[in-house]
């Protein structure tokens, strides 16, 4: 009897080590779980770690946008202002077909090269009423506002080479004297309003098919230099 019960007492302490080694082994695979970085998802099916590699295609094509232009379109490059498009051409670089446009900035004698697939960054001309109601913004009061003058020219370069010819207009409007005496204005002043002026100017030419010099005439009318100068004189 007292060696069965020695050998019962044996096998309920190796039953014991067993259990204990199980839960031990559990524990670890839970905390190494925990501590290992779960793969990145795209989408809800593909899965990748970082053991696996990535394959990387190259580019045949390039990406496209619907074409919005033609030749000899007047288009807005916000920064450059009224352009038109001289040409549609492509060229391989890299393995890959660009398309672009050629776009002649004529008051800066100037040729841009814009991607087709980046013809987001320019905008048709205006319509007749958006000239007109930029008409209407020249003919109103200007805000007179009491911040800095660095502060007020920073806002006033942003919307000139926003593309907005609203903003635009508000820029002529706010800097304009009534007057083409120099000492009205500083330096600064004058040449935002200069920039802002002829950008505004280009876009009412290529809108209304004027000349440059009618184009001036209604747009200092609007402004009432006209009248100032007159009474100048």
């Amino acid at each position: 009897m007292p060696k069965i019960k020695k050998i019962k007492k044996i096998k309920k302490i190796k039953k014991q080590i067993k259990t204990k080694k199980i839960v031990e082994k559990k524990i670890k695979l839970k905390k190494e779980k925990k501590a290992k970085p779960s793969p990145l998802k795209f989408g809800n099916k593909n899965t990748y770690t970082p053991e696996e590699k990535v394959e990387i295609k190259k580019l045949k094509k390039q990406p496209t946008e619907k074409r919005l232009y033609d030749l000899k379109d007047f288009v807005v490059y916000p920064k450059h202002g009224v352009g038109k498009i001289t040409a549609v051409e492509k060229a391989t670089i890299g393995q890959i077909e660009i398309q672009f446009y050629k776009i002649y900035i004529e008051k800066e004698k100037l040729t841009l090269t814009v991607p087709i697939n980046q013809q987001a960054n320019l905008r048709s001309i205006s319509s007749i009423n958006q000239i007109n109601k930029c008409v209407s913004i020249l003919k109103s009061k200007p805000k007179i506002k009491r911040t800095m003058w660095s502060r007020r020219a920073q806002e006033y370069d942003q919307k000139i080479n926003s593309g907005k010819i609203y903003e635009l207009a508000e820029v002529v409007k706010d800097l304009n004297k009534n007057s083409d005496i120099i000492a009205d204005q500083s330096y600064s002043e004058r040449q935002l309003f200069e920039k802002a002026y002829e950008r505004l100017k280009s876009e009412f030419e290529a809108v209304l098919k004027v000349s440059p010099e009618e184009v001036s005439k209604k747009m200092d009318k609007a402004l009432g230099r006209n009248q100032n100068i007159m009474e100048a004189e």
